[in-house]
């Protein structure tokens, strides 16, 4: 059993909020995601900030391209191993 761990980046805390909630629901999570703010390097502006929606997936069950297309839904990205 693997430990992984999916992030989907998103652009605002808003759609990270909508996305995160929308996965626990869409994916029957066991746990709700967690989100965390992501300034970019060297930027001290608020506005350059992403959100990471990070989802436990310890029995590596979650199908990297559905997370894929759910962060695309809210305007985002999932992160590339």
């Amino acid at each position: 059993m693997n430990d992984l761990r999916h992030l989907l980046v998103l652009p605002d805390r808003d759609s990270a909020e909508e996305a995160a909630t929308e996965a626990a629901t869409r994916f029957a999570l066991p746990h709700h995601p967690r989100l965390l703010r992501d300034a970019l390097a060297g930027e001290d502006d608020a506005d350059d900030a992403q959100w990471l929606v990070i989802i436990e997936d310890e029995a590596d069950e979650l199908d990297p391209a559905a997370l894929a297309a759910l962060a695309e839904e809210y305007d985002g990205w999932r992160e590339a191993e």
